[in-house]
């Protein structure tokens, strides 16, 4: 069996890497996994330590600037510190449809204030009788995402 390193792939083109067996693929995606996965928890690492160290600093900045999120800079020696704390607005459903309701019942657009995006689960949208999924057919568009392939060492 042919062998080929994650660093070796980095110079073949996807065309070159298709024409290896399954099981070299598989073992490539399988260590590729393994090393991103790795990296990953090193970033998540390193930025609870960023957090750690510079927390309180940047909500004194904060603070003093007279507000509880946002983008602060300061320096740390030589490197300059950009922290960023974004707001994340979460709204309650609920309230927003009954406003909506309000608003129209007001004779006015409630498009103008609120942005409304409807959905429906494709898990209930399959378990609809016909008749139902007859009528919502029309506003449906399926779209295919990215590929993705599981390769699985096969056990003997």
């Amino acid at each position: 069996m042919t062998t080929i390193t994650l660093d070796q792939l980095r110079n073949m083109s996807a065309v070159a890497l298709a024409g290896f067996g399954a099981q070299v693929l598989c073992q490539l995606k399988d260590e590729a996994t393994a090393r991103m996965q790795s990296e990953k928890a090193t970033v998540e690492l390193i930025d609870q330590a960023l957090d750690r160290k510079y927390a309180d600093k940047t909500r004194e900045l904060r603070l003093a600037e007279g507000k509880d999120t946002g983008v602060v800079h300061f320096q740390d020696g030589a490197i300059r510190i950009t922290a960023d704390l974004p707001k994340k607005a979460e709204w309650d459903q609920q309230m927003l449809a009954d406003m909506a309701r309000r608003i129209a019942a007001a004779n006015e657009d409630p498009g103008q204030y609120i942005d409304v995006a409807y959905r429906v689960s494709e898990t209930k949208f399959a378990a609809w009788p016909d008749n139902l999924r007859s009528q919502f057919s029309p506003a449906r568009t399926l779209k295919t995402g990215k590929a993705t392939y599981r390769l699985t060492p096969i056990k003997e």
